[in-house]
């Protein structure tokens, strides 16, 4: 177990290698109730999102979902979230749980003057999450979803649905961030125990396993999502994580950074995120050095040991574009020693390929 933004997570059940290629192969069972919920409902609960996030939330049709972001007036990446559309004026807005109580802030901030309420409602809400390639099998057997009918397997990704689960009330998203398939189950919290042994005896002769924060870690780095406090933060604009297309200038009215979000798509990103494959078994942590020719080019700021690949990899963010660096030699700066990398795309790992 682990401190984590006041809870105590589990950084592993057993081997994090071995949770983490569960997830790749068959299914991982996560605990993420440490996550924040944060409900927005009202006659004016899309317009007051579009103006507090940096996407066009009163777009999303009911059921469906969409990754977002919220930004300071500067550009500044605040944090990056998952906003539901649950119905006509419901909104669930997924936030990370270090920054639960600044995007509670500024929501509520930004909301004043619409017909909207903004209500933290982390409280109410545990998070369970089964993930991989058998998850769709594994929890078919014990979802119910409304409409009556409607089969779990022909949900969309990025798609949600109210429910049952094992009997219990819940929300049902086909959404994660480990880059296979899989479902986000949120659930009362005096049901989550109840669920979660459901899940678990379900998904016993199927590979699924208890997967801890050090395999969801692993799973994010290999899909090149980025974290919050790593790639992503107040001094970053979406710009430079390669995601402006969270950034809708084309909505209808202001949102906050517009304008400085503005002048950085005119400009061009100061620096720009980038893979890179270690050619050692020495591990890239966050903060080394990353140089081109013996000099320094950029920082990383996400590194580990590839379960999937067999090879150590990492983001960094570099002062230079991939193209500038074309025939330059890479390495990165591991305990005084310059250990040679390459640069590679991102995604490291694809379900798709």
């Amino acid at each position: 177990m682990t401190s984590f933004a006041g809870w105590q997570m589990p950084l592993r059940y057993g081997s994090e290698t071995t949770e983490h290629l569960a997830v790749r192969r068959a299914a991982g069972l996560f605990d993420l109730s440490h996550m924040g919920e944060i409900a927005v409902t009202g006659p004016d609960a899309g317009a007051a999102l579009d103006y507090a996030l940096t996407g066009q939330p009163s777009a999303v049709p009911p059921g469906r979902a969409r990754y977002m972001m919220i930004c300071a007036e500067d550009g500044g990446v605040l944090d990056d979230l998952v906003v539901y559309r649950q119905g006509k004026q419901e909104f669930l807005v997924i936030a990370n749980a270090s920054n639960t109580a600044t995007v509670f802030g500024a929501l509520t901030d930004r909301a004043a003057g619409y017909d909207a309420d903004v209500v933290d409602a982390t409280q109410d809400y545990a998070l369970i999450a089964v993930q991989g390639p058998a998850a769709a099998g594994i929890l078919a057997p014990l979802a119910q979803l409304e409409p009556a009918g409607l089969e779990l397997g022909a949900m969309k990704y990025y798609a949600g649905a109210f429910g049952t689960v094992a009997g219990r009330e819940a929300w049902v998203a086909r959404t994660g961030y480990t880059g296979e398939d899989g479902f986000e189950l949120y659930t009362r919290p005096q049901d989550a125990e109840h669920v979660w042994t459901a899940l678990a005896a379900e998904g016993s002769g199927a590979g699924l396993v208890p997967a801890g924060l050090a395999a969801r870690d692993t799973l994010r780095l290999e899909a090149g999502m980025p974290l919050y406090g790593n790639e992503l933060g107040p001094d970053v604009t979406p710009f430079e994580a390669g995601l402006g297309r969270v950034v809708k200038f084309d909505k209808p009215g202001e949102f906050v950074g517009r304008e400085a979000l503005a002048a950085r798509a005119s400009s061009g990103p100061s620096r720009h995120l980038a893979g890179l494959t270690i050619v050692s078994r020495r591990i890239a942590r966050h903060g080394y050095p990353v140089l081109a020719d013996g000099r320094t080019c950029g920082t990383v700021t996400s590194g580990a040991p590839s379960p999937t690949l067999g090879v150590p990899i990492a983001m960094a963010y570099l002062d230079r574009p991939a193209a500038g660096l074309t025939g330059a030699a890479l390495s990165v700066g591991i305990r005084g020693e310059a250990v040679p990398a390459h640069l590679t795309d991102l995604p490291f790992y694809s379900r798709r390929r």
